[in-house]
């Protein structure tokens, strides 16, 4: 059997978001009715990311769980956010000719270190159903990413589950 939905998170104005997504994907698990089989939580947007992680129970002072802000930390020493024209080789003459005939402004083009970090973390996680229950082990959780800063925009999560 296979099952597939999606759901809607906000992403935040000029800073990184997580959204913790780990309750909507255990109820719709449930729901499904599938024991056991695979479950993959996947976004289509080219600047978010999913990942597993266990809740750090900490803050920093962002409001982010401190290992989100270690991950934060670490990218924007690895990539640093993209902060003026020029910085990266994208967007070039092209792209921003494109997005501006596709009703997007110069500034939302200039996310390529958004890019860059969703190709490395990765757009989807894959987890077993075991007894009809995602195994997470005892502190994990499911966390949909968006890198891009650009601006606040609705951002789709995706989930598709198959088994028996």
């Amino acid at each position: 059997m296979v099952k597939k939905f999606s759901f809607k998170v906000e992403s935040n104005h000029r800073a990184v978001s997580f959204h913790d997504v780990t309750d909507q994907v255990k109820e719709y698990v449930k729901e499904s009715g599938i024991k056991d089989g695979i479950l993959v939580v996947y976004s289509h947007h080219t600047t978010c990311s999913v990942i597993t992680q266990e809740c750090a129970f900490d803050r920093s002072m962002t409001g982010l769980e401190t290992l989100q802000q270690d991950l934060v930390n670490v990218f924007e020493k690895w990539i640093p956010t993209c902060r003026t024209e020029g910085m990266y080789l994208h967007p070039g003459p092209e792209a921003l000719k494109f997005a501006e005939e596709h009703g997007e402004d110069n500034f939302g083009c200039h996310n390529t270190d958004a890019h860059l970090r969703s190709s490395i973390i990765g757009r989807s996680v894959t987890i077993v159903v075991d007894d009809g229950v995602p195994d997470l082990g005892e502190f994990g959780r499911v966390h949909f990413i968006d890198w891009d800063q650009t601006r606040g925009r609705t951002r789709t999560v995706w989930v598709m589950l198959i088994g028996e």
